[in-house]
This record gives C-alpha cells, structure tokens and sequence, in this order.
C-alpha cells in the first residue's frame, strides 16, 4: 500500500463495482431477500450537478449500501427528468447567447433541439453520478420521457378523466409574460413591495352619493362586474342591490354582499374583477344575481386591449396603463383625498407574486382554457378526494416524515388547496392527449406519478416486488412542488402509499450560511471538489453536521478536513497490514486461530467490546435515519480511539519476542479495522472498498456485500 490517491483509484473501484453487477439487487447473493426500494428523484437533465445533487446522492447512497451490506435486495432506481418548464428556461438562454429566440423556431423544431441538448446533458449527468458514487441499478433507468414512462401518465389523465376529476376550462391562471406559459401556485414566489393603494370614487346614482374602493390595480377597473361589501358593514347598508358607475367606461355594475370581504381592509368595498383576480372570481362565481359578463382586459403579452377600456390605454403594458389609469381618475376627480394625499397611499405594502425562475411579476388571467385536476371531490364512485387520500396516509402514519415538523406545513397546503391547473403553453414535455390544444403537461404531473411509473416501465415483475417503495429521500423545499403530489397521484392510481418515509434535506449554505449562487461566486462545484481532495471527502462534509430538514453549511476547508480523515484511515489501514504476518493469506483461518490461542489481553477483550457497543449504537442511528450521527461516532472512533489509542498501544506488542501476544495484538488490529470498514463502508465507500481488496483474503468478496458487524 502506497499513498492514497482518490483521484486514481476512484475510478477504478467503480468500474470494479459495475463490473461485480451487485448494483443490481436481482444479482445480489441469496441471503439478500427482502426487499429494500429507493427511488431516485430525477435529476433535472439541463446541466451540471451541484451541490444539492451530491447530498441527495450521498443520503441515498448510504441507505443503499447500509441496506445492502445488512442483506436487503437493495434497489436505488435512477432517472432522469425532462424537467419541462425548467429545462426550457435554460435552452432559452442558450438561444439567446446565439442570437435566437424560441418564438422564431417551429414548435417540433424546438422540441427536437431541446431533446438533443437534454440527452447530451443526461449522459454528463449519468457520469457525475458514477463519480459521486452512486450505486444504483444502471440497468433499470428511466427517463421521464420514456415511451412506456409516457404511456402511464396517459393512463393516469385517462382514469382522472373518466372519474370526473378532470375538466377543462376558462379559470384564473399564474401566467409568466415573459416565458408565455402558467404556473401552479407552488411555482410562484413572493415578495414584499411597495404598491401604492388608490382610492377610488364610484357614483352610486340612486343615492345621490358614491362609494369608495381601494385597489392597487386602477388599469383593471375597465374589466369590474360588481362592488361588494361585508353584509355585516353598517356603512353600506343602504348600498347593497343599488348599481355604482365604472369610472372608467362608465358601465353599471351591482353592488353586493359576501361575508368574505374584509371590511377593515382599505375602505371595506372590493372591487370585483373575476378576470384578473383570483378571489373575486370565486365571488364572481357564487353571486347570479351579477348578471354580467366578464371579459379580460390584459392580454399574454401583458398589454391592455378590449373594448371595455379608453382609448388611452389600448396597447399599453400594464404597469405604463397603471399610470395612465391613475391619472384619467384624478383628472375626473375620482380619486378620494378623505382617505390618504391626493387620494393614494404610496407606501403600501403588498406581496407581489413572481416567477420562480426570472422573477416578473405574475398576471392573473383568464384567456384561454386549461386543464385543471379537482383535489378537493371525490372521484365517481369512490369515497375520497386526491387530498383526502393524502391526509389520512400521513395522519394514520403509513407515510412518515422525517423531520416531523414537515407535517405541519403538508397539512396546511393540504387544508388550502386549489384545483391544481396541469396545462403548460410551452414546446418541451409530454403533449396532454387533447386536439384541441399544443399544451404539454406541468413536468409535476408526470414526475408526481415517478415511484409506480418507473417500476412499472422498468423490468418485469419490479412493481410487484419493489413498490410501494421504502424512502423517499429530497429536498425540503420541493416538499409541496413534488411530495404532495407524488403521495396523492401514488394513492390514487395504485391504491398504495408510494413510499413509506420521506427525509427531508436543506438547503446547502457557506460558510456564512449565504444560499450559495454564481452571482455571490460562493458556489462549490462536487465535482471539481471531487478531483481535489477524493470523493470520500466530499460526502462526509456533506453528512456530518447535517441534521434532516436543516441546511447543511459546506465549506472547502471542512471537505479538506475529511481529506485529512481519508489519509488517516489509509495509513492506520496501512499499519494494520505492515504488521500482519508475513505471507498471511486468510484472515479468516488467521483469526481463528487466535481466538483459539485466546491469548487476549483484558485490555483487547475492553477494546473489541468498546468496538461492538459502538456498532451497536451507530446501528441504532442508521435504522432511524441519524446519518449525522453515526457518521459522528465513526469519526471520532476511528480517529482519537483507534488511531491514535489503541495502535499507538499495540506498537510494543508488535515488535515483542511474545508471539502469542503478538500475535493477539494483530488479531485485534485486524479485527477492528475490519469491521469499521464496514461500518465506514456507507458513507466514504471508495477508500473502504480499496482498502478491503488489500486484506488477504481467500473468498474476495467486494465489501459492498459483506455481512454488517452485529
């Protein structure tokens, strides 16, 4: 044994690995039985992996090599995903860089170059997964573009249609104008702003008067069908059923009452605006007695057109028309000044919804039709809703989450959601089954059906023996985007929760605990971390410290610190088999004979106990997901205990005229180092294995399958 160099070996552990076909739980040994299944959340195929990819590689990693060496049919499935909306994102500003633009490409044209860049970027993708080391079940891939991956989620729509939780229609809809697409309500972000509140005076006619609404949106008053009021407001008793005068086209609109106003906001009347706000359509859709037609006055392009609006703000951008609005109303005297400065508020503050990836701001509309998927009602013939199916599987404990305190904020969304809108008006992902659109499925309705239809597109029989999966490990902040959904899609098309836990990682920061980004330059590439200090390294900074649902802090000095730990581990292993005996070639037969010599020292019997009880506890951490924890233990153990304890003891054995002592001492070196490579084995696997195939050994088993010390 020469000095340990990851960037060399590395590689050629992993080909042995493949080689071995043990990634493969149909290949493994016979006393691998019962089954253990994870799932890989596809990464999506638009780019290099990051650091948030490394530490779901290396979480599942170590349930899978854990499981796998405690002799479980272990199966990590791995994917990729098309990643519709995003991957879209990314070829657009490839285009750009080109001088092109999506909307000068044909549709099939743009699909098919999407394609080519998403498969060239999958197989990068597949190589930096090997480097990282993870050992899933290559011959099982999936991709979510998958002719039998795509037949299934047509399979699925066609069930949800056929019991009556599909429809398509006209609703509100999060629509992006610059990526000229809708977005779900988890796709959106929010930030506060300032948004200057104006006060508005309608005349009500029959009473001589007016009345007074509060909007941070003038340029929609053009598209108002009612005013309505708390029934419980005293000041607008006298109002209800009378008709006010649309300041801006002059149109009579119904003034009524929904206990759903909030009379302390601004004046305590709201305008009605269905077509633009997604609350006053729900009020729209509860009141007949409104008898009017809505219609839009913002198009996708987030101008102003109809016939409703003045001629002043045709063609206009929203918030250019915001501007013209406001000064038409002053102009007119429409603007109250009893109730802020010439009858605006400028220091109001709202909270403005924006695209998640290039942070416009989101207009509400209702433009075309779209297909929406009912959460909230039952399905022909059956006794619960998408969420309810969902609620009771986490409430009744057949799906837990680690951290618990996830819960909370599942069963909140749950307690709050809309009918999920699923159309997508982009070229990139699976095209919904409909002639009548272009539309393609939102990539969460696809990947929400990934742990049944990647086993059941997989090989034979898989969905049968691996499903419902065991864990479903990702990141927190996809909680509501993908776990939610995942959970109610699982039930609903197989009748069986997809998996049975879910972790939950964080968010990785530096060490200033910053969000890491190119634009602050704190980004750590795994990779290039990789090739610097070793892979082992990179996943043990990535585990220790990293507590579920909490955001680990990653640095390049504690990766180098685990570095250091990997060099202490090669040359304690490097001891250990300098001062075996010479042409020793079973340690099995050259351990027991040992035993059998029991030439044992208390101090050996203290320290081999020392060692069980420490498996023990770390076994203990594993089986309840406290990787953290035992990779700690390990640490510590082989470092300050074995290291530098119990090896700096054994020396004077070692080069004793005793041999029977001598012969002890090797026995529990070997022993030892033995077994904390296989505790060890998880968590960095590369050096273990490297080291494991140097020990003499007459069976030349690969450590990835050995038997877990007990």
């Amino acid at each position: 044994m020469s000095q340990y160099e990851p960037q060399k070996t590395e590689p050629e552990i992993y080909r042995l690995w493949e080689k071995s076909g043990f990634f493969n739980p149909d290949k493994l040994p016979k006393r691998h039985k019962k089954s253990f299944t994870v799932i890989m959340p596809p990464p999506n195929a638009n780019g290099p992996l990051h650091l948030g990819h490394a530490i779901f590689v290396t979480l599942q990693d170590i349930m899978i090599r854990y499981k796998r060496i405690k002799g479980f049919k272990a199966l990590w499935l791995p994917g990729a995903d098309h990643a519709g909306f995003e991957t879209q994102v990314v070829f657009e500003k490839k285009l750009e860089k080109e001088g092109r633009s999506r909307f000068q490409i044909p549709r099939e044209q743009l699909y098919q170059e999407i394609m080519e860049f998403t498969l060239a970027n999958k197989k990068v993708m597949e190589s930096q997964l090997k480097r990282l080391g993870a050992s899933c079940d290559w011959t099982r891939e999936k991709f979510t573009l998958d002719e039998n991956v795509i037949k299934i989620v047509y399979q699925t729509f066609e069930k949800l249609k056929n019991d009556g939780l599909l429809y398509r229609g006209k609703r509100i809809i999060n629509w992006c104008v610059k990526h000229q697409t809708s977005l779900s309500d988890v796709e959106l972000k929010y930030e506060e702003r300032k948004s200057p509140l104006y006060y508005v005076k309608y005349d009500v006619p029959e009473l001589h008067s007016f009345i007074t609404v509060a909007t941070t949106r003038p340029e929609t008053i053009p598209a108002d069908v009612a005013i309505a009021v708390n029934p419980i407001d005293k000041r607008y008793e006298n109002f209800i059923g009378k008709y006010a005068v649309n300041p801006l086209n002059n149109e009579k609109i119904l003034i009524i009452s929904d206990k759903t106003v909030d009379k302390d906001f601004g004046t305590g009347a709201l305008k009605i605006t269905p077509d633009h706000d997604k609350a006053d359509e729900e009020i729209f859709g509860k009141h007949p007695e409104i008898n009017k037609e809505s219609k839009p006055v913002i198009n996708f392009f987030g101008k102003m057109e109809g016939e409703k609006i003045p001629a002043e703000l045709v063609g206009l951008k929203v918030f250019e028309a915001r501007q013209k609005a406001m000064e038409i109303l002053k102009n007119n005297n429409r603007l109250n000044v009893e109730f802020a400065p010439a009858g605006i508020d400028e220091n109001y503050i709202n909270n403005a919804a924006l695209c998640y990836k290039c942070g416009s701001q989101i207009e509400p509309l209702n433009l075309a039709n779209q297909w929406f998927v009912k959460m909230t009602e039952k399905p022909k013939g059956g006794k619960f809703s998408l969420r309810d199916l969902a609620v009771r599987a986490v409430k009744s404990g057949k799906i837990k989450f680690i951290p618990k305190r996830f819960e909370k904020i599942f069963f909140h969304w749950m307690a709050n959601i809309k009918d999920w809108n699923i159309s997508r008006q982009i070229a990139w992902g699976i095209k919904i089954p409909d002639e009548g659109t272009a539309d393609v499925f939102d990539t969460w309705f696809s990947s929400g059906q990934w742990p049944f239809a990647a086993l059941m597109s997989a090989k034979k029989d898989d969905f049968q023996k691996f499903y419902p999966t065991d864990v479903m490990e990702t990141g927190s902040d996809i909680l509501l985007f993908w776990v939610a959904r995942m959970i109610m899609l699982g039930l609903y098309a197989t009748g069986k929760v997809p998996f049975e836990t879910v972790y939950l990682h964080g968010l990785v920061r530096d060490i200033n605990r910053q969000k890491m980004s190119k634009s602050k330059g704190n980004v750590i590439s795994p990779l290039e971390m990789s090739e610097k200090y070793g892979t082992d390294a990179v996943r043990m900074s990535l585990v220790v410290g990293n507590t579920p649902g909490s955001d680990p802090v990653v640095s390049e000095d504690k990766i180098r610190g685990y570095r250091n730990f990997a060099n202490k581990i090669w040359n304690a292993a490097r001891f250990v088999m300098m001062n075996l005996p010479e042409n020793l070639k079973d340690i099995d037969a050259f351990a027991k004979k040992s035993r059998k010599n029991n030439a044992l020292k208390t101090e050996d019997k203290k320290n081999l106990k020392e060692l069980a009880m420490m498996a023990k506890k770390m076994t203990k951490d594993m089986d309840n997901f406290k990787f953290y924890s035992a990779a700690e233990q390990l640490y510590h153990y082989f470092w300050h205990v074995f290291a530098d304890k119990i090896i700096e003891s054994s020396k004077p054995r070692l080069n004793g005229s005793d041999t029977k002592d001598k012969s002890a001492a090797q026995y529990v070196l070997l022993e030892i180092l033995k077994k904390t490579l296989i505790l060890l084995h998880p968590f960095m696997p590369f050096i273990t294995e490297n080291i494991w195939q140097t020990i003499p050994n007459k069976q030349k088993n690969l450590l990835m399958i050995e038997k877990w010390p007990e």
